[in-house]
């Protein structure tokens, strides 16, 4: 204590003792409180001020705004945070000033001051942590490293052992003393921890593997997600599914079991249409004349057409096949034309995606018809124009079928049976 601080509280005492009823130093350790609890007030409203002149002058909070409306917030937190640390510090020292060492109102002082002083340490970690979390949102949704889960990690690991220093201060123990109490609880820590555990070392493995990022369209029918994922914590993943539900996975299950990730179709830009039509096997015939001059007329089969049917009719006449006979010769199929004509359609369709595969297929007939495939990629992935190109194809596949002789298969109901007994 100073010379001049120790004159000063002689004078208040001596004051105290003749102007005040009671005993001088109860006056006088209400003298202190009200002193640090005015300090303290001050200080934190000098901080607030000091924070709200600098950022405002620094940060548009308009519409339009630098600064983001998440991360502001968690600024002026965290100073204020600060400022309270740095209150108990002075209130500390101030209380060191005027009090003497070793009285009990001190003692009291020095305890509630370490104790918050470990407190807002504590929480401004937590907001600092916040900050970064928020500064990496607001990044390209490509990052994979799973920041979250690191960062609650570290919030974890940062309780533990603020709570180890605080109950040391509490004891007026060494905190190796606890620590070293802690190797007898390690089985119980990992059976509390276990999966935190495993959600840290989940999201190290799905950040190395590159696996997974918020973003991410994620299939697993096991936990019935199918949608975005919208967050990677430690222990748990969420995914809003399409119906706007949300689906909460343990983040080691993304390891331990398997799920599909649509994020390369995004990457690539096209987005994969396979899906077939049945066409009735009685309706498949031989291309006549009078029907191909029909669908010369076409603009997609004019080229193909001009061009096939010259050279077939030229190989039938150098082999002289009899063309009286169906058996003998080459001769187009409507069906084959039909399979020609919707690839010519595809490679001229705006919406089909010309660098990745295209095909147009036949795959074994069965019982439903002769099933004809196609199998194409749009150069769109948004879900919506994805599903226009794909019904547009179809219904157009549909309403041409008739010009190409062909129908297609449909199981029989229960009147198509009626009327098949009824006419044999």
């Amino acid at each position: 204590m100073t010379s001049s601080a120790e004159q000063l509280r002689t004078f208040l005492l001596s004051w105290f003792e003749l102007h005040l009823p009671g005993s001088p130093f109860l006056w006088y350790d209400i003298a202190v409180v009200a002193w640090l609890t005015i300090i303290a007030i001050v200080l934190h409203l000098l901080f607030k001020a000091i924070a709200k002149k600098v950022f405002s002058a620094n940060f548009n909070f308009g519409k339009n705004g630098q600064a983001s409306s998440t991360v502001v917030p968690l600024v002026f937190k965290l100073i204020r945070r600060i400022s309270y640390v740095l209150q108990a510090v002075i209130i500390i020292i101030q209380a060191n000033v005027w009090l003497k060492e070793g009285v009990t109102f001190q003692h009291i002082v020095q305890v509630v001051a370490d104790q918050w002083i470990i407190l807002f340490s504590l929480l401004s970690l937590f907001t600092l942590l916040d900050i970064f979390q928020a500064l990496s949102d607001r990044k390209a949704r490509q990052a994979h490293f799973p920041l979250r889960g690191l960062l609650q990690t570290v919030k974890l690991i940062a309780s533990v052992l603020t709570g180890i220093l605080a109950i040391s201060l509490l004891m007026d123990k060494s905190p190796l003393i606890l620590l070293s109490g802690l190797g007898a609880l390690s089985a119980i820590l990992l059976l509390v921890f276990k999966d935190p555990i495993l959600g840290l070392v989940a999201g190290i493995q799905l950040s190395a593997n590159n696996m997974l990022a918020v973003g991410d369209w994620l299939e697993m029918p096991k936990y019935g997600a199918d949608g975005d994922v919208i967050d990677i914590a430690l222990t748990t993943v969420k995914v809003r599914n399409w119906d706007k539900t949300t689906t909460t996975i343990p983040t080691y299950a993304l390891i331990s079991d398997s799920f599909k990730n649509w994020r390369g179709m995004s990457e690539a830009g096209g987005r994969r249409i396979k899906r077939a039509i049945n066409i009735q096997m009685s309706t498949v015939s031989f291309l006549t004349n009078e029907h191909a001059d029909k669908l010369k007329k076409a603009d997609l089969l004019q080229e193909y057409l001009s061009t096939s049917l010259p050279a077939i009719e030229e190989e039938n006449k150098a082999k002289r096949t009899d063309l009286t006979m169906t058996l003998n010769g080459r001769r187009l199929t409507n069906l084959g034309t039909f399979r020609r004509y919707l690839l010519t359609m595809l490679k001229s369709h705006p919406y089909i995606h010309q660098n990745m595969t295209l095909l147009v297929r036949q795959l074994s007939p069965s019982n439903e018809g002769i099933p004809i495939e196609i199998y194409a990629f749009t150069n769109t992935t948004k879900w919506d124009k994805y599903e226009d190109i794909q019904s547009d194809i179809f219904d157009h596949i549909l309403a041409v079928l008739p010009e190409f002789g062909l129908k297609a298969h449909e199981s029989p109901t229960g009147d198509d049976v009626r009327y098949l007994k009824a006419i044999k």
